[in-house]
């Protein structure tokens, strides 16, 4: 082979220069700035989805409740069915003009729409035509939402040390259950208020839209924060590469590829990664925006009850998951997977038989069965997505990947799972739609490659000191996690020209 390939031979061992040792500020203000994207996108989803019976009633007056229930949860369909559109605009933008930038702009988006949602009139004021501006502002925050979380997991993931991606990408999902439960929870509170000061009808009436305008100030903050990030250092990296080797041929995994070529080039990753979200995004939306509708529609139990419920079991959730993102930092990606999939097939006919029983200790119940096999998912996402794909095209890969799964198996669970039970008459039809998927990703799972404690692809290894980079660097020969033709190293002869 040529020596004019960035690692190909002749190739040269790794040194202490190549190790980045993670800067512990920059960590911490990259992981506030980008928990701050994900706090707001689950907020909203929180709001709309607590905020389902509300909602029918406000924009569908007029419709049978049935209908106007599905009308009102396509409203919450229609945001996936653009996300795939922000993945595929906004991730190879990503690769381009850096992960900052996007993130700066998905944020500013998604607060706007969010905030322009609780202007809007009712269709008593203007008719039933009204769904379309709704319809509309939620397409815009799908649109946002599609580089959002894939740009913030792939920015997080290229920050942190090798050793605890798990944990630290999981602490970005711990603040988007956050999100959703702060969501969640002020639904409950202005329930509460408002309904006590003005009566039954007061949601109805216009305190409805005290939640989606609290996304105004939520956004100034969260800009604010997101401002001061850094950009990432793998990014940076692959950048100084890929510039200073525009004369030389590239290695395809230090190339930044368009959307077509990574579909050619990544496909066999993109199945595996859309077979594990379909799983992980289906058990996470049947818990946060569909179960707690189910259990008010179809048991009676008073949505103040089912939202406080839910917000004590997110908060749960988020404790479980750092947890077990820690859990497969050291014992691997693949377990931590695995008893998250076969949690789902086991509990979930069990916890919706509980919930049938329409009392509020049978809530929590049930929506803790669903979370803790939902935590070991979303502990996994955020590394595993961006360690399936090398630096120069990832956060366009991982905006396909995600996207793609979760708009199409994950945010339409509340649409079909009611149309499964309008249809059957099967009231555990909707715990049989997430075992399906869960079923699926234990054959992705069983086929992925263990990615814990390894360098990312296409850079190279980041630890938390220089200790541990002299250690890595001298036990290099001996260590089953470091493959040096996956970084970006330049060969021997080639690498006083690119310094």
């Amino acid at each position: 082979m040529s020596g004019n390939r960035i690692n190909t031979a002749p190739k040269r061992d790794l040194k202490i220069d190549d190790v980045i040792v993670a800067d512990k500020k920059a960590l911490r203000q990259a992981q506030v700035g980008a928990g701050v994207g994900n706090f707001i996108e689950w907020y909203d989803i929180g709001v709309y989805g607590y905020l389902a019976v509300t909602m029918t009633a406000v924009f569908t007056a007029g419709m049978d409740q049935s209908m106007g229930l599905v009308v009102t949860l396509l409203g919450f369909a229609v945001s996936f069915v653009v996300r795939p559109l922000g993945g595929m605009v906004l991730g190879p933008l990503g690769d381009r003009i850096g992960r900052r930038k996007v993130l700066f702009f998905t944020i500013a988006l998604m607060a706007a729409a969010t905030t322009a949602i609780g202007c809007l009139p009712t269709a008593e004021q203007v008719g039933l035509w009204v769904i379309v501006p709704l319809y509309l502002l939620k397409m815009a925050q799908g649109f946002s939402t599609g580089g959002e979380y894939s740009g913030a997991s792939t920015y997080i993931s290229e920050f942190s040390p090798d050793n605890r991606r798990g944990f630290m990408t999981a602490l970005l999902n711990a603040g988007s259950m956050l999100g959703f439960a702060a969501g969640a929870g002020v639904v409950a509170l202005t329930s509460a208020i408002a309904t006590s000061n003005w009566g039954e009808t007061a949601m109805v009436d216009g305190a409805w839209r005290i939640p989606f305008l609290i996304a105004l100030p939520l956004g100034i903050v969260a800009i604010a924060l997101r401002s001061k990030t850094p950009e990432s250092p793998a990014f940076e990296l692959s950048e100084q590469v890929g510039g200073k080797a525009k004369r030389e041929e590239l290695h395809p995994m230090f190339e930044r590829h368009g959307l077509k070529e990574i579909l050619r080039r990544y496909w066999p990753m993109i199945l595996i990664g859309i077979a594990l979200i379909a799983a992980d995004g289906s058990a996470s939306y049947m818990l946060t925006s569909y179960l707690p509708t189910y259990i008010e529609v179809e048991t009676g139990v008073h949505a103040t009850q089912t939202a406080l419920a839910a917000v004590i079991i997110l908060i749960i959730q988020a404790i479980l998951i750092p947890f077990f993102g820690l859990l497969s930092d050291k014992i691997g990606r693949r377990p931590v997977y695995f008893l998250g999939a076969i949690g789902n097939l086991i509990l979930l006919i069990p916890a919706f038989a509980i919930a049938q029983l329409g009392t509020a200790w049978s809530a929590y119940v049930a929506l803790l069965m669903l979370a803790v096999p939902s935590a070991l998912f979303l502990a996994n996402t955020g590394a595993v997505m961006a360690e399936l794909f090398p630096t120069a095209s990832r956060y366009g890969s991982v905006g396909f990947t995600h996207n793609i799964a979760i708009s199409v198996f994950g945010g339409t669970t509340p649409l079909f799972s009611q149309m499964l039970l309008n249809g059957t008459g099967n009231a555990f039809s909707p715990a049989l739609y997430v075992m399906f998927f869960s079923a699926i990703a234990l054959v992705a799972i069983w086929k992925m490659k263990e990615s814990a404690r390894r360098p990312l692809l296409g850079s190279v290894p980041v630890v938390e000191s220089m200790a541990d980079a002299e250690a890595l660097v001298a036990g290099q020969y001996s260590n089953p996690h470091i493959n040096t033709s996956t970084m970006p190293l330049i060969g021997v002869e080639k690498e006083k020209a690119f310094r």
